[in-house]
């Protein structure tokens, strides 16, 4: 298909899982396509899956690498259609475990550096233009150990609302994505196995009976990013088996 032809998009923390399959998806639809990753050896790996794509290294957390990262969009594609705001962290712990820098460090990766590469891309936005913001159910559900990061993402949805009401003059529309439980490697860094105990609990709480897919993620954000979706502003799609209907 070709709904994303001739547009330029960028892609944060895409070396893997629903980053790298957007990228693809996105590609497919006939869009230019850059994607940033932190680490050198994950941007190697997912440089070969997808050498057509533009490989830039920057951290998601730091401020000063967003101003950066904004310039390279603007020297490679001189404006940008579409921004998938995909970086993050996943860091559970109780309470009385979190500590400032630990803090510090979700809310950067999750908010502040995707405030600040907001900010710094609104004179390399095209009119019009695409921002998809990636949420999470937990922020709306009460998961134990999960403050930091379901504050961070409920933080991300009234972003979507309040920087439609600001930028939507500019053609720029926002709008967001909450994922449940999606079958991609951060189970993996999470050191929870997809055929232990504790998949095995939370699959039974997703009345799908099973994990979202990747490709499942990309194809939403693909929807949200197109034209298709030119009067949707503001708005949050649910992808999570129904997961918080509960």
């Amino acid at each position: 298909m070709s709904r994303l032809q001739g547009k330029c998009a960028l892609i944060t923390g895409g070396t893997s899982g629903i980053g790298l399959e957007t990228a693809r998806q996105f590609l497919e639809e006939g869009a230019k396509v850059a994607v940033t990753g932190a680490r050198p050896s994950s941007l190697d790996a997912a440089r070969a899956q997808l050498p057509n794509a533009v490989w830039i290294a920057s951290d998601a957390s730091e401020v000063s690498a967003q101003r950066v990262l904004a310039e390279t969009i603007r020297e490679t594609f001189a404006k940008l259609d579409i921004l998938f705001i995909n970086a993050g962290i996943v860091d559970m712990r109780p309470l009385e475990n979190w500590d400032e820098a630990s803090f510090d460090r979700s809310i950067s990766t999750i908010l502040k550096g995707p405030f600040f590469l907001i900010r710094e891309l609104l004179p390399v936005f095209a009119n019009p233009a695409s921002i998809v913001l990636n949420a999470s159910i937990n922020a709306h559900i009460g998961m134990p150990n999960s403050s930091v990061y379901s504050a961070a993402k409920a933080a991300l949805l009234s972003l979507a609302r309040t920087l439609s009401g600001e930028l939507i003059s500019r053609g720029i529309r926002v709008n967001a994505i909450s994922c449940g439980p999606i079958e991609t490697p951060l189970y993996d860094k999470l050191n929870m196995p997809r055929d232990g105990a504790a998949a095995d609990a939370l699959r039974k709480q997703i009345p799908a009976g099973r994990f979202g897919t990747a490709v499942e993620v990309a194809k939403a954000v693909v929807f949200l990013a197109s034209d298709e979706t030119a009067f949707t502003v503001g708005g949050e799609l649910i992808i999570d088996g129904g997961m918080s209907n509960l």
